[in-house]
């Protein structure tokens, strides 16, 4: 990982607030975005006649958020969703957390893990001593399912460029996958969260390490101490030179 990565100090970023598109802001220093957030209608497309070379990973990441925000691949998704949930983040971050996709919180918001399943991710991010800021939140599926229903194979196919550009441009350390779901869209499998969790897998390189998801603790609180044992070998690779 590049020795210049910064991280910036803590706050109350972390408390969920509706964004609307009038107070859109991208709050963008030298190396992090706190909000990426747009409206479809607002998207535009990077333009192709430009001429200019790859630039830094906060152009490279507006550019493909600009990309994302503005996909219409999944018909039914693109009808029916408010906001694309693109991620949110320190762009220079060691540290992704990758969730399913969003809820209906996350699709009024525009921002993803804002509803009680986020407050208590913001508690394990916490729990290691980082906070939302220090990290970068996105979901295989940048678009709410209709109801929640369970995403599709060709929805998750038609996103999975957009999460894998995500990755290679932030360059994370570690990847935390969070829940059944992501991990076994991520590494291709069938198996079930109990049998990934404690492991490591090279991952795009990076160290993944796959966990219950919040809302799954919310449900099943019993098993917050296997969530703490798994950030602890998280901190644990964040610190590994």
């Amino acid at each position: 990982m590049p020795a210049n990565k910064k991280r910036p100090a803590a706050d109350d970023s972390s408390k969920s607030s509706t964004i609307s598109p009038r107070d859109f802001l991208d709050f963008l220093t030298e190396e992090s975005v706190e909000a990426v957030y747009w409206t479809p209608k607002q998207a535009t497309l990077p333009s192709a006649s430009s001429g200019q070379t790859q630039g830094t990973t906060k152009e490279e990441l507006l550019k493909l958020r600009d990309m994302t925000l503005s996909c219409t691949k999944c018909q039914e998704l693109a009808s029916t969703r408010n906001s694309v949930v693109f991620g949110a983040g320190n762009i220079a971050a060691n540290l992704m957390f990758i969730g399913e996709a969003p809820g209906s919180e996350e699709d009024k918001q525009g921002l993803p893990f804002v509803g009680l399943a986020g407050q208590l991710l913001t508690k394990i991010i916490e729990s290691i001593g980082l906070t939302r800021r220090q990290v970068f939140i996105a979901n295989t599926l940048k678009c709410r399912p209709p109801q929640n229903r369970a995403p599709r194979p060709e929805e998750m196919l038609n996103c999975e460029p957009f999460l894998f550009q995500q990755i290679d441009l932030i360059r994370p350390k570690v990847i935390c996958a969070l829940g059944s779901f992501a991990a076994q869209v991520l590494l291709k499998t069938g198996q079930p969260i109990g049998q990934l969790r404690g492991k490591q897998f090279e991952y795009r390189g990076a160290q993944l390490v796959c966990t219950y998801h919040p809302a799954y603790l919310l449900r099943n609180p019993h098993d917050k101490r296997k969530v703490w044992e798994d950030m602890k070998k998280i901190k644990r690779l964040l610190e590994q030179p």
